[in-house]
């Protein structure tokens, strides 16, 4: 039995609590201890995607991102050499060319995402890899994610395409995330679930 004035347990025949002294007739049980291991209300329980299906999901649709990738780097590789040749290799066009194939993947992301991310994920909750693997965007009420909502997602995940190596660990996150999310679902507190009405 425990003291319902400071918690401490009491032996069973005392008559007082040898803790504060209050009357063995005012005991109960003790307060239930809130349990630390239960998910905060930001994460519901969903059927959450797992990383496997997230991740042919996500090479599905940077499918995509190569192609406009590959097509960009064609035309803007021609002006390159075409610089090159004609200005020679000090113009500062050729300069700006070196700069511009960095961001050439998050460019590439950011075009493809604004149709594929943005626009399909608020209108139906999945892009186009995401619709072949069943699985759907949704935020801490289940509801689609707005337009801004995805769209902030969408520029998360490029920005994170800038820095080396970071959209890796953007992908590979859900693995030890208990709500598998990546970073850039993080940023927008959205969940993507495991959904088989998708179509």
């Amino acid at each position: 039995m425990f003291c319902s004035r400071c918690g401490r347990q009491i032996d069973a025949g005392l008559a007082f609590c040898s803790g504060c002294g209050a009357p063995v007739g005012g005991l109960e049980a003790p307060p239930v201890q809130p349990s630390y291991s239960a998910p905060p209300p930001y994460a519901p329980a969903f059927p959450y995607a797992s990383w496997g299906e997230r991740a042919i999901g996500y090479i599905i649709d940077s499918l995509f991102v190569f192609a406009v990738m590959i097509l960009l780097g064609a035309v803007f590789g021609s002006l390159f050499f075409a610089s090159a040749v004609g200005f020679g290799h000090g113009h500062p066009f050729s300069g700006a060319m070196c700069c511009f194939l960095i961001f050439l993947f998050p460019l590439s992301t950011l075009l493809v995402g604004l149709y594929n991310r943005v626009y399909l994920v608020s209108l139906r909750g999945y892009s186009i890899g995401q619709g072949v693997m069943k699985l759907k965007v949704v935020d801490a009420q289940g509801a689609l994610l707005s337009q801004g909502t995805a769209f902030i997602r969408l520029i998360v995940q490029a920005a994170l395409g800038i820095v080396p190596l970071l959209p890796f660990l953007d992908l590979l996150w859900p693995l030890w995330d208990p709500y598998r999310q990546t970073l850039h679902d993080k940023a927008v507190g959205c969940f993507v679930i495991y959904n088989p009405d998708v179509r």
